[in-house]
């Protein structure tokens, strides 16, 4: 058959897969009936057909590149993944996404963690055993001169009227160190690895001075709810700062330009789980940590909230079959 003869007789077909392709590029796949959907996966297949047969009797290139794009369309279309609604997209960000991220930039948690843990204990053994190290470690408004109340007795002792504002200030702030610490990656991590060090410092040396004004445990206890899901976030955050500026300092045999884009979509992945648990922080730390609670049932809470991480970033998503690139839900 001549190609001439071939275009006559193929060309309704072609024609009537590039009208409905247009509308469903203008609104979408619903805009089809459910006949129009059959038709489309029968002239998509036709279309293979006319496409093969074309490439065998050798016909114009111009022909070819028609065709070509044409399949390429409607392949994108036929085999494309059902349409998600939103609640179904946000589901699977936290059943799939975010723990497979957080596993997959476990190295990154893993060096902000250790920061942090050594600082702490650095801070904490410093202080306890010279007090008036506090002044050179902490911010001026921490130290006080004289402890005499516990944490749970002071900081935490509000009126429960006060927790939804309580609660809407902590998660301001808590959001600010995250973002400061991730944000740190514009300065090859140099402002990221301060945030947590500092973090760790704070940490450690506000638990030394409790201490040695006798409010050691009653201090552990008042941070236990809350400071499980708090510090894990702030450490997520920073790796989702070390995670760019590693693109930066070392792109190995990649493009810089391609590693940092793609490193900076895996960070918006943390950093969107990274404000989901900072919510959750903040709501324990207004609603629950300043109750009247006993010291036991503090820590037990922060042990609770402890394995219930440990197995949501171990285990979940472990089953579900990986998608090409994960995707956040916004």
């Amino acid at each position: 058959m001549t190609q001439t003869a071939f275009v006559a007789r193929r060309s309704e077909t072609w024609q009537r897969l590039d009208a409905l392709l247009k509308r469903i590029g203008r609104r979408g796949v619903r805009a089809l009936s459910p006949d129009e959907i059959f038709e489309l996966g029968r002239l998509y297949r036709a279309t293979t057909s006319d496409l093969a047969y074309a490439q065998g009797r050798g016909y114009d290139r111009s022909l070819l590149e028609y065709l070509n794009r044409l399949v390429a369309r409607a392949h994108a279309q036929v085999y494309a993944r059902a349409p998600e609604s939103s609640m179904t997209r946000i589901a699977d960000f936290y059943a799939r996404v975010f723990p497979q991220e957080f596993r997959r930039s476990l190295p990154y948690f893993a060096i902000c963690s250790a920061i942090t843990v050594a600082c702490a204990v650095v801070a904490y053994v410093l202080v306890r055993n010279h007090p008036a190290d506090a002044y050179a470690l902490l911010p001026k408004f921490l130290v006080s001169e004289q402890i005499r109340k516990s944490l749970h007795d002071s900081n935490f002792a509000v009126d429960p009227s006060f927790a939804p504002a309580m609660s809407a200030l902590i998660i301001t702030n808590n959001v600010k160190v995250a973002i400061i610490a991730f944000a740190g990656s514009i300065t090859l991590g140099a402002l990221t690895v301060y945030i947590i060090a500092f973090n760790g410092l704070m940490l450690g040396g506000m638990g030394a001075l409790f201490t040695n004004a006798g409010f050691g445990s009653d201090f552990w206890a008042t941070i236990a709810p809350h400071g499980i899901i708090e510090l894990t976030a702030i450490q997520i955050a920073g790796a989702a700062g070390l995670l760019i500026a590693a693109a930066a300092i070392y792109p190995g045999r990649r493009r810089r330009r391609d590693l940092i884009v793609a490193n900076a979509r895996r960070a918006g992945t943390l950093i969107i789980g990274v404000a989901s648990m900072l919510i959750v922080a903040g709501t324990i730390e207004a609603f629950v940590s300043p109750r009247r609670l006993p010291a036991s049932v503090r820590e037990a809470i922060g042990l609770l909230t402890a394995v219930l991480l440990i197995l949501y970033f171990a285990s979940t998503g472990r089953n579900r079959a990986p998608h090409s690139q994960p995707q956040a839900p916004f």
